[in-house]
């Protein structure tokens, strides 16, 4: 995938170091990446992305934690 709808991951560092994500009680996200928590997300935006990852693969969902982060969008996406 590439272009404004549909990201591209051509280094492969979303497969080679995933995002993680946990629910929380209050209905947020927690979205972590190398078991440090990254970004945390509440209300309508946490509904909107728990409803996103519920009907995307894992590939999706990889673009859609990367997203979330903020991290991907401006390519600062360092190891």
């Amino acid at each position: 995938m590439s272009g404004r709808n549909g990201a591209s991951d051509e280094r492969a560092r979303l497969a080679t170091d995933p995002f993680e994500y946990r629910l929380t009680k209050q209905g947020g996200v927690i979205v972590s990446r190398g078991g440090q928590a990254v970004m945390t997300v509440g209300g309508r935006d946490a509904a909107r992305l728990v409803a996103a990852l519920q009907r995307a693969d894992d590939s999706q969902a990889q673009h859609l934690l990367a997203r979330a982060s903020g991290n991907y969008r401006r390519g600062n996406e360092r190891a």
